[in-house]
Order: C-alpha cells, then sequence, then structure tokens
C-alpha cells in the first residue's frame, strides 16, 4: 500500500504560462474523489468506487493524435495516417491558448514517473483540468515517495484540458479535440476530449520513440508476468484479446497489463503504476483479479449503474469500451518492483472472429516478426455501424496508433531479443471456433488458460515436440495434444465439420494478411517475407 499522505511541497504554474491558478498539487485519491464528486463529476458505486462519464469520447481518437514535426523527428518517425505532422509554431500558438484557458481555474497536479526501471526512469507533471483526470494520472503512473517529491524535476509535461476546444481551420487540427507531441518542448497537450487514455498513450507513444531511438531498447504494448521459478511472459494483443485477462493470473506475480521496455540486460519492466482493463460483461467468476480491484480508489469509466449504485457490466447503452483504472496494489499477486528478468515466452493474442486460426500454434522467427508486424484480430459484426460479417483488422506491432517509428524497426529488434535469447512465441486465438462470428462460438477462457500454461510449463512442447500438425493455409505449427483442453479444439478444421467452407475462409483471411503486409514487404527482409501465409 502507498502512503496518501499529502506532500507538503507546492507548486507554481507561472512557468507554464498558467496564470493565478488555484493549483491542487499531489492530493490524495480520497480527496480527488471527493472533489469529483462534489462537483458532479462523477458518483460513487455501491461499494464505493468513484464512476465518471468521459462525455463525447468514450476511446482514443486516432485520427485527431499527432506529432510535431522538427529536427529531432522528421528524419525518424514514420509520417502518414498513423503519425500525422504538426508544425512547430502551430503547437506553440495552441499552446498558449490552452495554458490561458486554464489560468485563474482551479487546476490539478501531479508529479509522477514511468518506467519501473531506474536506468530508464522519466519524471513526469501532469497538469489536469479535472479532479477524477488527475486520479486516474494517480492510478497509471508510478509514485514518488514524500522524499522524492521534494526534489522532483520533471523531464516531460502533459496538459490536459477536456473542456478546452480547439478551432480546426485556425489551430491545424483536424477537429475539436487533439493530442499532440513535441519532441523538442518534451510536452504533450491533450484537449477536446474527457477520455483518459489518452493521458497515458500520450506518454507511452513517447517512449515507444526515445527508448528504441536514445535507450537502444525495445518498447513494447504488451503484458507481462512472472512465474515462481522467474521465468517471465509477455503478452502482445490488441483491445479485446485478452491481453490483460490472460496476464492476470493467480499462480503468476503480475508485471504490468498494458506497457513495457525490454533492456539489453534481458529484463521487462512495466511503464506504468496501474491498469486500465476493459470491464465489459465482467464477473467474478471469469476474472476475480480484476473483478476484486475494483473498490475505492479505482475509476470506473462509462458504466451503467442500478438504483442501489451496483454495475451492470453487460450495459453498453454508452459504450462497448467500458474501462476501470486502479493502481497495481490493488491486485495482490503483484511484481515488486514491476521488473521480471528472462523472458521464456511471448503469446500474440488474436480473437480471429473468422475462426480459421488454432486456439494455439507456434512460430518461427521469421512467422513471429511477420505476425508481429501485422498485429492481426477482426472486428466482430455489429460493434460498429455498418458491420455485419466479421473484418480483419491489423494494427502493426499491435499497438500502431502508439508506434512513431517503422514498424520493421520494432520488429527487428524483436527478432534480435528472439534469437539471442531462444524465447519461444506462440500465436493464441481467443476468437471463435466451430465456424466464424455467428456460427461457431467464443473460445473458453478455460481453455486458452491451459494452453498458455502448457506452454509456460513445457508441457506442451513435451507432449507436441515431434508431432505438430504444420497448419496448411498459415504454415503454423499447431499442436495435437494439451493437457486439460480437448484433442478436437485444437484443430479449428475439425470444429468446423465442413472443410470446404474452412478453406475458403482461411484462404480468404490469408489474403487480406497479404493485402495488408503489402505497404511493408520493401522493408522486411527474406526470413519475414517466408513466414506469411499461403496463397490458394
Amino acid at each position: 500500500m502507498v502512503n496518501h499522505t499529502p506532500t507538503t511541497k507546492t507548486i507554481s504554474l507561472e512557468s507554464y504560462g498558467i496564470k493565478d491558478a488555484e493549483v491542487k498539487y499531489q492530493l490524495s485519491p480520497v480527496e480527488l474523489q471527493e472533489l469529483a464528486v462534489a462537483k458532479g463529476q462523477g458518483v460513487e458505486t455501491s461499494n464505493g468506487t468513484l464512476a465518471v462519464n468521459t462525455g463525447e469520447f468514450t476511446g482514443r481518437s486516432p485520427q485527431d493524435r499527432f506529432i510535431v514535426k522538427d529536427d529531432i523527428t522528421k528524419d525518424r518517425v514514420w509520417w502518414g495516417n498513423i503519425n500525422k505532422p504538426f508544425e512547430s509554431d502551430k503547437f506553440q500558438k495552441l499552446y498558449e491558448k490552452i495554458t490561458a484557458y486554464l489560468s485563474h481555474k482551479e487546476v490539478f497536479v501531479r508529479d509522477c514517473y514511468a518506467c519501473a526501471d531506474d536506468n530508464y526512469r522519466l519524471n513526469i507533471r501532469v497538469i489536469n483540468e479535472y479532479p477524477w483526470s488527475n486520479m486516474f494520472v494517480y492510478n497509471m503512473f508510478l509514485r514518488p515517495s514524500e522524499e522524492e517529491l521534494q526534489g522532483f524535476t520533471p523531464e516531460w509535461t502533459v496538459i490536459n484540458a477536456p473542456g478546452f476546444m480547439a478551432d480546426a481551420d485556425i489551430d491545424g487540427t483536424r477537429q475539436h479535440n487533439f493530442a499532440i507531441l513535441d519532441f523538442t518542448r518534451k510536452m504533450a497537450i491533450v484537449g477536446g476530449t474527457g477520455y483518459t487514455g489518452e493521458i497515458k498513450k500520450g506518454i507511452f507513444s513517447a517512449l515507444n520513440f526515445v527508448l528504441p531511438v536514445f535507450k537502444n531498447t525495445l518498447p513494447m504494448h504488451c503484458s507481462a508476468n512472472v512465474g515462481k521459478d522467474g521465468d517471465t511472459a509477455i503478452f502482445f494483443g490488441l483491445s479485446g484479446t485478452g491481453k490483460t485477462t490472460l496476464s492476470t493470473d493467480p499462480d503468476r506475480s503480475l508485471i504490468g497489463d498494458d506497457e513495457h521496455g525490454w533492456t539489453n540486460e534481458n529484463t521487462v519492466f512495466n511503464f506504468e503504476g496501474g491498469c486500465y482493463a476493459k470491464v465489459i460483461n465482467l464477473t467474478r467468476d471469469q476474472e476475480p483479479e480484476i473483478y476484486d480491484a475494483i473498490k475505492p480508489g479505482a475509476i470506473l469509466e462509462n458504466v451503467i449503474l442500478d438504483d442501489k449504485g451496483d454495475v451492470d457490466f453487460g450495459d453498453t447503452t454508452i459504450t462497448q469500451n467500458t474501462r476501470v483504472s486502479y493502481p497495481l496494489y490493488h491486485i495482490e499477486n503483484i511484481r515488486k518492483p514491476s521488473i521480471g528478468k528472462n523472458p521464456k515466452n511471448i503469446f500474440f493474442l488474436t480473437a480471429d472472429a473468422f475462426g480459421v486460426l488454432p486456439p494455439i500454434s507456434k512460430l518461427t522467427p521469421g512467422q513471429a516478426a511477420y505476425h508481429f508486424i501485422s498485429g492481426y484480430t477482426a472486428k466482430v459484426a455489429g460493434t460498429e455501424a455498418g458491420i455485419d460479417e466479421p473484418l480483419p483488422s491489423f494494427s502493426a506491432c499491435f499497438g500502431a496508433p502508439f508506434m512513431p517509428l517503422h514498424p520493421t524497426k520494432y520488429a527487428e529488434m524483436l527478432s534480435a531479443k528472439m534469437k539471442e535469447t531462444g524465447v519461444n512465441v506462440w500465436l493464441v486465438n481467443t476468437g471463435w471456433t466451430g465456424g466464424p462470428y455467428g456460427v461457431g462460438s467464443r473460445m473458453k477462457l478455460k481453455y486458452t488458460r491451459a494452453m498458455i500454461s502448457a506452454a509456460m510449463d513445457g508441457s506442451l512442447e513435451a507432449a507436441n515436440k515431434d508431432n505438430y500438425h504444420l497448419h496448411s493455409v498459415f504454415g503454423v505449427q499447431q499442436p495435437r495434444t494439451c493437457p486439460n483442453v480437448p484433442t478436437e479444439v485444437l484443430s479449428p478444421r475439425s470444429t468446423w465439420n465442413n472443410d470446404e467452407g474452412y478453406y475458403k475462409t482461411a484462404y480468404k483471411l490469408s489474403q487480406s494478411f497479404r493485402d495488408n503486409f503489402k505497404k511493408f514487404e520493401d522493408y522486411a527482409n527474406e526470413e519475414i517475407m517466408a513466414g506469411a501465409p499461403n496463397l490458394k
């Protein structure tokens, strides 16, 4: 548990251009929650957890994320639809507007840091318009001691003003909301959106540039945990694939659920001090650690409460992206400090709504690099307007919106780590079996957990070492047997009971992989290209 005693330090924001502000510095979560409720910005659930509505935006807005194009970034950033350039002088003018907006207001300031490994520590100052946004920052970043605060010097600054609306025609943004990184000023400004994920992803994006360019360290959009024998497992996956769920394991210590670095010393460290989990259809039976972490100090976003103040986790009236943030210490079984050694297994999680990928398969280094660059999952019918059947979705490195460099840069670093350490890489389908979405069913969580456990304890490899089945379309090594998993579940083709339909769908997905990868082919070597799926 962290000491919540308020710091005696006070600060001024005049140097930022924020004048005559009433600065609330380093308030405790209890104080921030009381203020949020008093201001009508949130309510308390039946067990005392703060619940807020983030307003117009209930998720990130990738099209409104920009990076200032300057001497540091112009020749390094992979510019395009993901990394949109922003002019330095326009950033300065927008910065002056947002600081003027915060002047004469009550603002909430928190000094914190990212990166649990002291060799990579990044000191951050976050200036928030809303108390619950500042409480989110307390939960999600690492918390300095009182002694550390007395001599704290921030390297990066985040200014977050949900109520400030940009004028796109004048300010150079796409619309009224924005999230902009400036690597020369070492600053992020976020406005026009109350979605708290923009704050943490801004710093994550900064580290995804700084660590590989200046520290020769691989940043990863992944979760990680450690076994009793000290082996570290890494879980990559896009939203909805089970990254947080599967890494939160009662038999293993959690390092973190979203953002990590992998060093040359072969250690893995968490960037954050908390977790930010999806809570749609959350139950205690399925995910007890996350369910029990929802208590005073946590923040629920965009959930629906009944008359008694109980949360209806199945209600998606506001959004399907219902979330909870909580500090790591809300989980009992955590790694202290949040650093692991000796990575042994990497899991690429995908929710394949086409139901053609095996529930678990082993990858060669070339296949691992190919699937890492691809970052595949699927959008399910009914989740977005106009989608009436599954659609393939690709996000390079399982986190393209946060990756300022070309994806092959991260893939090359990962491949080098794999070869250096001999780590096993597994592709895990947490999506559909027995047919595509609408025909088949979602893979049972207990089976996925069993397969991952078998991969980590070596029993999966022992049972299939000379007996893997080579998937005829994707070429991956598909196990024929796994402890505590029915044999028929391991073969997606068998679960369909319709070979023609299965192969037709499998080759269709294979073509989607190939089409998506065309933009990377000029940067990929022969080994990576050999990892591509077969065409009919």
